[in-house]
């Protein structure tokens, strides 16, 4: 008797705990959803300058030695100045090619060498590239370096946090509560900017010197750090 007592006792608490495990649960009440925004400009400290040249040839071996010949020259100059951090030199995309016909035959073969300076020393990127003589600037870029925007993301960070934290109390205590606790929390960066001079600029000035520094100026990023999520008002 004792065991099928304890049988229909273990049949009825699994019947319960079945049921109740069914039921929906309640929503939450009381819920806020919202989101703040901090955001920095600052000066951008980094500059990416690639410099290319292209070679035409009846055969790709004479292209390819033309290619390097130029390629070798700049990068051996460039090396001489390079400093970590301040002037950085690699090389980019090197590419060959055929040029087709009018009967679908090779006429000639065409191909393009690149060698990127960067780095945060924009007068001796620039310097350099004006003294690199076989290959032309093809492209100019700006950016924040890693030290310069982990600084002011945590600047911009720490604003968005302090306003989210400010509107929920805010919201929370317009709607009756006395505060709120945190439920879910997601943070995100980006940064927005632009360059200070067009790349024609730069080609048109380096052509018109030889051996001058090309122009650059750089312009300004503003780093936007946005805080969302939601919050138990109580």
């Amino acid at each position: 008797m004792n065991i099928l007592k304890f049988f229909a006792c273990a049949l009825a608490l699994s019947a319960t705990t079945s049921f109740a495990q069914s039921l929906p649960r309640p929503e939450p009440q009381n819920l806020l959803q919202l989101s703040a925004s901090g955001q920095v400009e600052v000066a951008q400290d980094y500059l990416t300058l690639s410099l290319s040249t292209t070679r035409e040839a009846a055969d790709a071996a004479t292209v390819q030695s033309q290619l390097k010949s130029a390629l070798d020259a700049a990068l051996t100059e460039a090396k001489k100045v390079a400093q970590p951090g301040q002037l950085e030199v690699r090389t980019g995309n090197f590419s060959l090619y055929p040029r087709y016909g009018k009967d679908g035959k090779i006429t000639a073969w065409q191909g393009n060498a690149e060698l990127v300076l960067e780095g945060r020393d924009f007068a001796r990127i620039s310097t350099t590239a004006g003294k690199l003589t076989t290959l032309a600037v093809n492209n100019v870029a700006f950016s924040l370096s890693r030290e310069q925007r982990n600084k002011v993301e945590g600047e911009a960070q720490a604003q968005a946090i302090e306003r989210y934290k400010s509107k929920a109390s805010d919201i929370a205590k317009s709607f009756g509560f006395a505060g709120y606790s945190l439920r879910e929390i997601s943070v995100s960066a980006n940064d927005q900017g632009f360059v200070g001079r067009p790349k024609v600029f730069a080609l048109e000035a380096r052509a018109a010197v030889a051996d001058a520094p090309v122009p650059v100026e750089a312009g300004k990023s503003t780093v936007v750090v946005t805080v969302t999520g939601s919050v138990q008002m109580k």
